[in-house]
């Protein structure tokens, strides 16, 4: 006897497959972070500047915790479960922490990019007699490259900024480029906060069977302007900035369709079966 073909298995191990790779990312932004804060922090890192070196990885660590939330609450678990108090009590928990850190990370990612506008002119008749001596030349945000013998050709002759306090440089077109990926990282991270916003309302309105009408539809409409601005925002680390900021943005997009489709079918059932 053949085996059984079921859509819904291949469904279901498809979107546990995307949320495992966004937790992989938590460690790829870590290798990411950990170099390029070696040239941003060479002093050392604090623990008051560790948010401005390790943005993507504690905001992206903070988001699969929220993101396995909604998953239990929209797909995994009945609604008696999530209306008993023990289950209240630790999902608020839950949401505190994953909340305090996502705001963290937002309030990283602007102190970041307020970093990369924190630059001077540096003089210098040979760019290459800096060779050797710790100096960096930008290749994109949260990447920066020892000089050396073939890219410090690269900035003769071109007016150079350095990252004050720190041995960083690039040239006006570079830093202009890092600072509008920063800026893009701001908007990014607020976009999400906003989507998260109307989706815990969302979940709200639904364990109280109130989801329906003119907020469905408002609802509706704001989603699809804030992921339109992510979209954007993707699409640009796809053209400008590195693969792994637009692969994480591509999935978590990914992710957060399947759980507006827990909702929608969540919607569903209870539409279909009001005393449940």
């Amino acid at each position: 006897m053949g085996r059984v073909f079921r859509p819904q298995a291949i469904f279901t191990a498809f979107k546990y497959s995307v949320y495992a790779l966004l937790t992989l990312n938590i460690f790829l932004f870590f290798q990411e972070e950990s170099l390029a804060t070696d040239q941003t922090f060479s002093g050392g890192i604090n623990l008051v500047d560790i948010i401005q070196g390790f943005a993507a990885t504690i905001d992206t660590a903070a988001w699969v915790v929220l993101l396995l939330l909604f998953e239990l609450e929209t797909s995994v678990l009945d609604d008696a479960t999530l209306h008993k108090p023990k289950t209240k009590a630790w999902f608020l928990g839950a949401r505190a922490f994953s909340y305090s850190f996502i705001l963290y990370a937002f309030y990283g990612y602007l102190s970041k990019m307020l970093l990369t506008y924190n630059i001077s002119p540096f003089i210098i008749e040979d760019t290459c007699a800096l060779v050797g001596q710790g100096f960096s030349s930008i290749v994109t945000l949260d990447e920066y490259s020892l000089l050396n013998a073939q890219s410090c050709l690269a900035l003769v002759d071109t007016e150079l900024f350095r990252l004050d306090g720190e041995q960083v440089l690039g040239s006006a077109s570079d830093w202009q480029a890092i600072q509008w990926l920063a800026w893009v990282d701001v908007i990014n991270s607020l976009t999400w906060i906003a989507v998260v916003v109307i989706l815990e309302i969302d979940v709200w309105l639904q364990l109280r069977g109130r989801l329906e009408g003119r907020f469905v539809n408002i609802s509706k409409l704001l989603k699809m302007l804030f992921y339109s601005i992510l979209f954007a925002a993707a699409a640009y680390w796809g053209l400008l900035g590195d693969f792994l900021d637009f692969w994480d943005a591509f999935m978590w997009l990914v992710a957060f369709v399947f759980i507006e489709m827990n909702l929608f079918q969540w919607q569903a059932e209870t539409s279909a079966d009001p005393a449940g």
